[in-house]
């Protein structure tokens, strides 16, 4: 672990799209930094309240209404103000903004503007040296929007955090983080009992939450990555003509048909991206398709 990631001077903020990722992200990093005489902040986006098979398993219900989601979300609230106890977090430290689960990609695509703007005023009240938000490949869509919020957030501000990616989901992975937060035996035990406060997650997915908890916390720095702005995929030409491209700058965001999306076919097959100003941009490829998949196929990419 890096010397300057721990410190009584550290002023932490952790930036969770639903309860339980600042457990299975943080958790430990939340200890050392209180534990080192430091502050922090945890930034809850949303209650998790579209979170369908867990409470049709829970509830025995099959259809879910707007009332049984507010009430789900209510009761995932409570769970992460008890899991922050456990990890010795006050519960002031919560700034929950209440936005629906599932929709950060739509909030960023509609809104980004009224979307960045809560983000920015917790950042200016707290005045973090270090944040940590989920990666931009996380598999989830609202992990990867998250990301970019946070990075869009961030651009142009001075002096701005040191800014760390965590995975959660499988696309992310934990290849290439290179930054690795070992646990005491008591950090790890808070650790999993934080865990288990989350019992809404643990009825379905226990043993992989519990999988991630076992393993070191794993940080990938999050800077700017310069590049040819070549994208990752080849898209089917069958597909083409219902495909978008959601394409996300400091200078706004726009969300383009394929056929009309400012990229170029270079000689070699790779589609780049053409100049979209200053700053870094985020691209996402995806189809406006209602789907019980609730993970990205695609996903977001950094130009």
């Amino acid at each position: 672990m890096p010397p300057w990631l721990v410190s009584a001077q550290t002023r932490l903020l952790v930036i969770a799209p639903h309860p339980d990722d600042e457990t299975l992200g943080c958790g430990v990093l939340l200890q050392q930094v209180l534990a080192a005489g430091g502050d922090v902040c945890v930034l809850l986006l949303t209650d998790g309240d579209n979170n369908p098979w867990p409470q049709r398993y829970l509830e025995r219900r099959v259809h879910i209404n707007a009332a049984a989601r507010r009430r789900w979300g209510a009761k995932r609230r409570g769970e992460v103000m008890q899991a922050l106890k456990r990890l010795g977090v006050s519960a002031s430290a919560l700034y929950p903004l209440g936005w629906h689960d599932m929709e950060v990609t739509s909030r960023l695509r509609n809104d980004a503007t009224g979307s960045i703007a809560p983000m920015r005023a917790v950042i200016e009240a707290f005045q973090p040296n270090l944040m940590c938000g989920p990666a931009l490949r996380d598999n989830h869509p609202d992990h990867g929007a998250a990301h970019v919020l946070c990075r869009l957030a961030l651009a142009g501000m001075e002096p701005a955090p040191r800014l760390l990616a965590y995975p959660v989901h499988g696309g992310a992975g934990t290849a290439g983080y290179p930054i690795s937060v070992d646990a005491t035996a008591e950090q790890h035990q808070r650790k999993l009992a934080a865990l288990t406060e989350h019992q809404t997650q643990m009825a379905l997915s226990g043993q992989r939450m519990l999988r991630l908890a076992d393993s070191p916390e794993r940080y990938m720095p999050a800077d700017r990555r310069e590049g040819d702005r070549s994208l990752p995929w080849r898209p089917p030409a069958v597909l083409q003509q219902w495909l978008r491209l959601l394409v996300a700058t400091p200078a706004g965001v726009k969300d383009w048909p394929w056929p009309q999306a400012p990229v170029v076919r270079g000689p070699d097959g790779v589609f780049r991206l053409l100049e979209q100003g200053a700053g870094p941009a985020f691209v996402k490829l995806h189809l406006d398709w209602p789907s019980p998949w609730i993970f990205d196929h695609w996903g977001w990419w950094e130009v």
